[in-house]
């Protein structure tokens, strides 16, 4: 996840695509975002282009459950707009096989948003 996260950081779409299968599905419910398939992902992620505005990503919490290789993550996400939300992944053979996002967007950074509920 880190790795993925790395690879938007960067700028480097391709970095971030190869961190799921080639089958991948990545949602955000409800029929906001559908994108199948590493290639399609890369594409999304910029492609071979330097995204502008440069993205970023930081996860503040990951979860992982090895038995079930399925993983949950809260992040904050900034390209054009910023949004902070938890994603679950499952992973299969070390990629993320499937994305599913739910995110809003907001102008707050992490601590505003969650508020008084840190941990």
């Amino acid at each position: 996840m880190q790795t993925l996260a790395d690879g938007w950081n960067e700028g480097n779409a391709r970095k971030s695509a190869n961190c799921f299968a080639e089958d991948a599905i990545y949602t955000e419910p409800p029929n906001k975002q559908f994108y199948r398939g590493r290639e399609s992902l890369y594409e999304f992620f910029g492609g071979g282009e330097e995204p502008a505005p440069q993205m970023s990503m930081a996860w503040h919490h990951l979860v992982f459950d090895e038995q079930e290789q399925i993983g949950v993550g809260e992040y904050t996400y900034q390209g054009m707009n910023r949004y902070n939300g938890l994603v679950i992944v499952k992973v299969t053979s070390g990629r993320v096989r499937n994305w599913r996002e739910y995110q809003y967007k907001s102008d707050l950074d992490w601590n505003e948003f969650i508020g008084a509920n840190k941990f």
